[in-house]
């Protein structure tokens, strides 16, 4: 039996979530919906705008999110990142280990800043994002663990890396040590920008094709750069063996290597959407690596993914997922 259920790879970062309205994204000019990486001064100019309102801090990262929920879930999990030797590295070393997830930052940590990404949710519940990757973006292979990867049924990757030329590299010689291995691997696109301004390095990420592939409807579309959602699925059937993409309120579509399944959605009133697809690809994988079908898993990550946009944060409490698995499962 191996190890780990899922080894991830992503950025490490500690989220401050903002309410705001559709007047402040204009009056600062932040790009509705999409991530944004901006320098250290650009997020402080930001901060000090928004110094009147109450912010939240958490444990985020996109990678981050899906490993926590894995593990929360009930599975066993590890995940490679870097953080730095300060109070927001000390913090989110932390809040792994709180999570039950194994890391390779209990060690040493570099000096630097830890990586910080400003999330402002406007009313319609979307999130723009601006990042500060701080020493994140310095992720190499340095941070991962082979031994661990072995050790695993799936590696799970994290799109955002394509951004930074060693965390691509880091990504890439995880997937071929995974492949050299018999793991099977996982990729998410994670957000609309990587695929319109990174889409090569995308493609390095791949290689000859993941095992199973996460992105939402705006990301398959702005990969076969179509406006045909059949087009764009039938493109994705030659980067993934298997695939599902999300599409928002109208539930999701998951392709198991021989059919397309259709997953029904959870209407719910959501008021933030920030961390929906990486709970929905965290609720999807807890489930395949514990002997459930593809059909029972797109159910099980729909409803996990309803119940975090319905409440502001990227992450559900605690004790929100046996309740999830309870009605998930049955």
């Amino acid at each position: 039996m191996k190890q780990y259920h899922v080894y991830g790879v992503g950025n490490a970062l500690v989220d401050m979530e903002f309410s705001v309205d559709e007047g402040f994204l204009q009056r600062m000019e932040i790009a509705k919906g999409l991530m944004t990486l901006v320098d250290e001064k650009r997020q402080i100019e930001l901060l000090a705008h928004l110094g009147h309102k109450n912010g939240r801090w958490s444990g985020g990262g996109s990678a981050a999110n899906t490993i926590v929920a894995v593990s929360r879930f009930g599975g066993r999990a590890f995940y490679s990142c870097k953080v730095a030797n300060d109070e927001l590295g000390d913090f989110y070393a932390h809040d792994l280990c709180g999570a039950g997830v194994d890391s390779n930052i209990d060690g040493l940590r570099c000096e630097g800043e830890t990586g910080r990404c400003l999330v402002m949710v406007t009313p319609d519940a979307e999130r723009s994002m601006n990042t500060f990757l701080g020493v994140t973006e310095d992720l190499s292979t340095e941070e991962l663990d082979p031994g661990a990867i072995a050790d695993s049924q799936y590696l799970y990757m994290e799109g955002y890396l394509v951004s930074s030329e060693s965390g691509r590299a880091a990504a890439i010689a995880a997937r071929e040590h995974a492949e050299r291995h018999g793991v099977r691997t996982a990729l998410t696109f994670s957000d609309p920008a990587m695929v319109r301004y990174f889409k090569p390095g995308l493609a390095q990420m791949l290689g000859e094709g993941v095992d199973l592939l996460f992105c939402n409807e705006a990301e398959a579309l702005a990969w076969a750069q179509t406006e045909d959602l059949d087009r764009a699925l039938a493109e994705l059937r030659a980067l993934a063996r298997s695939f599902a993409v999300t599409l928002g309120g109208r539930g999701a579509v998951v392709y198991d290597g021989r059919e397309f399944i259709r997953i029904e959605p959870h209407r719910v009133q959501a008021v933030d959407s920030n961390g929906a697809g990486d709970m929905f690809a965290g609720a999807f994988l807890y489930a395949i690596t514990h002997g459930h079908s593809y059909p029972i898993a797109g159910k099980l990550a729909s409803l996990a993914a309803s119940r975090v946009v319905s409440d502001f944060g990227p992450r559900l409490a605690a004790a929100e997922h046996r309740r999830v698995l309870d009605a998930g499962l049955n």
